[in-house]
């Protein structure tokens, strides 16, 4: 609870990173060949697992509010799935490097990169003890720019594999370098978040928070709302409020000692 890195002398945290990293391996696979917007919500899972894994070992609180939470992020994340929009098509690093020029995306970027800074430097030392939007801020905006570096690497990786001079472009190795500090600084922070706040607390709020930053990063990045019917607008919007619905029960009533034996009571 009094910050720093004490946490890297622990085995059971460098475990927790493996198979933190093997997920991620996972996802590294689904962005390079689905939309962010289609695989992003399905971390919903993660909020679910979360909830019940921190209640089940770590004696955290998941009471009535808190499954029927869970529930609703799963079926937030299955309507958002059937509704997801579509991206324009990325199949070179070249076609990659023009979208990485387009001026909407560049101020993207410098506008998360400028939050990022005065959120670490300015407001983490006043209120990241007590405000969990601090930390939690800085992994999701990061996490953004994190999925842009993903969905390059697999592009270049599929290219690689088809047999061309992959590594001799030096887009691939600068995506690389980005996505090895955007993923440290995602680490850290949320590590800080974790150390300081409740466990099922601080993973819906990430999740909501870098899914709103990651489907506004790929709309502006590979233009996924231009081409939309308006029943899959609806849909995604929809899918997308449910789960922050569902993420909002999951933590808001997480100390209300309410039980189903409580509920005629209640009535």
């Amino acid at each position: 609870g009094q910050g720093g890195h004490a946490y890297l002398q622990e085995w059971l945290w460098w475990a927790g990173l493996l198979f933190m990293g093997i997920g991620e391996a996972a996802n590294f696979a689904a962005y390079a060949f689905a939309p962010a917007t289609l695989v992003t919500p399905l971390g919903a899972l993660s909020v679910l697992v979360s909830a019940v894994l921190s209640s089940t070992f770590l004696n955290e609180q998941l009471n009535v509010h808190g499954k029927i939470g869970c529930i609703l992020s799963i079926l937030g994340s299955t309507v958002m799935v059937i509704h997801a929009p579509q991206e324009e098509e990325v199949s070179s690093l070249e076609s990659m490097a023009e979208k990485l020029k387009d001026p909407g995306f560049i101020v993207f970027a410098v506008c998360v990169l400028v939050s990022s800074l005065l959120l670490i430097f300015v407001a983490g030392p006043r209120y990241g003890q007590s405000n969990i939007l601090v930390y939690v801020l800085v992994c999701s905006a990061i996490g953004s720019l994190s999925v842009s570096c993903v969905k390059g690497l697999g592009i270049a990786l599929k290219e690689l594999f088809s047999g061309k001079p992959v590594l001799k472009e030096p887009l691939g190795w600068v995506l690389l370098v980005c996505l090895v500090i955007c993923i440290s600084v995602q680490i850290n922070y949320l590590n800080k978040a974790l150390d300081i706040f409740n466990t099922s607390v601080v993973t819906p709020i990430y999740y909501v928070l870098f899914t709103t930053a990651v489907m506004i990063c790929s709309a502006i990045l590979f233009k996924e709302w231009q081409h939309m019917v308006l029943n899959n607008i609806i849909g995604t919007i929809s899918g997308f409020l449910t789960i922050v619905s569902g993420i909002f029960l999951l933590h808001a009533f997480r100390d209300m000692p309410f039980t189903p034996d409580l509920l005629p009571l209640f009535l």
